[in-house]
């Protein structure tokens, strides 16, 4: 186990009960109880990722804030998590780091991001993440626990505490937990890190500012030219001209796609072409303003800027033809997702 000092300020308490209490009434917890970190813990979970407690992890630029590993194990240790998890909240928040992503600007907003994290790689199948059954519900520790560590470190560290730097008109639940797992098994196409340019051998998490996913459902037939129109009007509800937005799609459907022989990039073409509408409707819905659309009535606008702003991942429980589009936040480029190895 490491030796190196931990800097954090100690608290000594009775019981358990009495640090739960006192993280409450100091505003580190999200609302539920925590699991009070022990200068032992910490240092087994740092230990877990190969960190020293003062090794930097991220910045954040516009308050000045350093996020520590040390810090990050902290919060680790509340969430629930166990140590081997720790390597995933870790390359998350390195990804969050990165300035195209605009973590500060996310955390302030009104409208109210969340960060999804989707874990690609053998990491995931180590740690028992779910890809299937209620994917974005609860039930499974991992994708419960880093979920809620990372945005701990959010509230804690980079101090974006609702009320506070949070401003969130309405927010949604998954800034209490958002982490899931792509079903690699299932999908019929290269997972999402191997898209970004790693190996399938290699694990790694791409965070997204994810808005509230929009559900969709489809019965009607299993030709993805009936399949994939339904999930249109989810679309329209980001806005026009988005430069990134997620699809997912579950077995069901995607075993539909897949006997059609169809590509993610003929999936994506065709979503881009349903996906639009006239300039003046765009205007009439309000939802113009962002969009830079023109004055043009007759200006057929699409709701994504290219087919290549449509993340495709593929996810969900063996039944049920559901899928749901997650919006992302801001629209235009002020954030785009990042993808990045875990170490």
């Amino acid at each position: 186990m490491t030796t190196q000092k931990l800097v954090s300020k100690g608290f000594e308490f009775d019981d358990a009960a009495d640090a739960v209490e006192f993280y409450f009434e100091r505003g580190w917890a999200d609302g539920l109880p925590v699991v009070p970190p022990t200068d032992d813990t910490v240092r087994r979970f740092l230990d877990e990722a190969g960190r020293a407690p003062s090794d930097i992890v991220a910045t954040e630029p516009t308050r000045g804030r350093v996020i520590t590993a040390e810090k990050v194990a902290i919060n680790v240790v509340m969430a629930g998590c166990l140590p081997e998890y720790m390597p995933v909240v870790l390359a998350a928040i390195e990804a969050m780091d990165q300035p195209k992503f605009n973590l500060h600007a996310i955390t302030a907003s009104t409208m109210g991001a969340a960060v999804l994290t989707v874990v690609n790689g053998p990491v995931a199948g180590r740690l028992g993440m779910n890809s299937g059954v209620n994917v974005f519900g609860p039930g499974c520790r991992p994708n419960a626990t880093i979920g809620r560590a990372i945005r701990l470190v959010l509230t804690n560290v980079s101090g974006a505490s609702p009320g506070e730097l949070d401003k969130a008109t309405l927010g949604h639940p998954g800034k209490y937990s958002f982490c899931i797992a792509e079903a690699e098994d299932v999908s019929p196409w290269s997972p999402l890190h191997v898209e970004r340019g790693l190996d399938p051998g290699q694990s790694a998490v791409t965070v997204f500012a994810a808005l509230s996913p929009i559900g969709s459902a489809n019965h009607s037939g299993p030709e993805p030219e009936v399949i994939l129109p339904s999930l249109v009007d989810a679309m329209f509800a980001a806005g026009p001209l988005q430069h990134e937005i997620i699809v997912v799609l579950c077995p069901e459907q995607i075993g539909y796609i897949r006997a059609a022989g169809w590509s993610k990039d003929q999936v994506r073409q065709f979503l881009f072409k349903m996906a639009r509408r006239p300039a003046s409707e765009w205007r009439r819905l309000g939802k113009a303003s962002r969009g830079g659309i023109g004055d043009a009535a007759d200006e057929s606008v699409p709701a994504v800027r290219s087919p290549d702003g449509i993340t495709l991942i593929v996810a969900g429980g063996a039944a049920g033809a559901f899928t749901a589009v997650i919006p992302i936040w801001g629209g235009a480029a002020d954030t785009l997702s990042v993808t990045n190895e875990i170490r």
